[in-house]
């Protein structure tokens, strides 16, 4: 288990249901101190996502089941491919159903959104970060408007059984707070990051050894 990274290491943001890998990212670290972590997700990284992603996902076909259903499964069949397009700036804070993200289009530098993505609080793992994406998530544009994204999804997840009530539970403690930072326009959506650039020598990461190992 490490308990601290240092700027320009690599590592993986995990997502991690019933016990398996769902989802792997290659990540470099930009800061990590106890009240918070900073990951950069550029084009070129490697990941790995279930392979009905590209289906019910991109497609919006469940004719072979849901997500929640695909990570019900008792041996998770995981593509590899290279992150493409955007450059994501990710913030972690300890204990929160939540992460907030700053995206930009890796090649022009233009501004896309800032982004909420509702989640499990992550913990360190041996290989970095784990949490585990809950489907609902807030796009913020530079004016500040927000829309929900993936309710729908969020809300087969409770259906099914596979969002736990104590899940729902934390999301919803948290919507003050999240709309809050929004109105606000609290860090980190208030600008700060945005000139930030990363440093030219760091190239996009691999998945560390034994990542597939919870």
């Amino acid at each position: 288990m490490r308990k601290h990274w240092g700027v320009g290491d690599n590592c993986a943001l995990r997502g991690i249901f019933n016990h398996q890998v769902w989802m792997a990212k290659s990540v470099i670290v930009v800061k990590d101190q106890p009240e918070e972590t900073v990951l950069l997700l550029i084009p070129g990284a490697e990941c790995a996502f279930p392979e009905g992603y590209w289906r019910w996902k991109k497609n919006r076909d469940y004719s072979q089941g849901t997500r929640w259903q695909e990570a019900m499964r008792e041996h998770i069949l995981l593509r590899e491919f290279a992150w493409k397009t955007n450059r994501i700036l990710i913030f972690l804070e300890p204990e929160k159903y939540y992460s907030c993200s700053i995206f930009w289009d890796h090649d022009s530098n233009q501004f896309g959104c800032y982004y909420i993505n509702y989640q499990l609080p992550y913990r360190r793992s041996h290989c970095g970060f784990d949490t585990l994406d809950l489907d609902l998530d807030i796009v913020v544009d530079s004016e500040y408007n927000w829309r929900l994204k993936d309710e729908d999804d969020y809300q087969v997840g409770i259906r099914e059984g596979s969002i736990q009530n104590e899940w729902v539970k934390g999301i919803e403690k948290s919507q003050d707070e999240v709309f809050d930072r929004i109105n606000k326009h609290s860090y980190p959506l208030d600008g700060s990051w945005l000139d930030w650039q990363p440093t030219s020598i760091w190239l996009p990461p691999k998945l560390p050894e034994k990542w597939q190992v919870v």
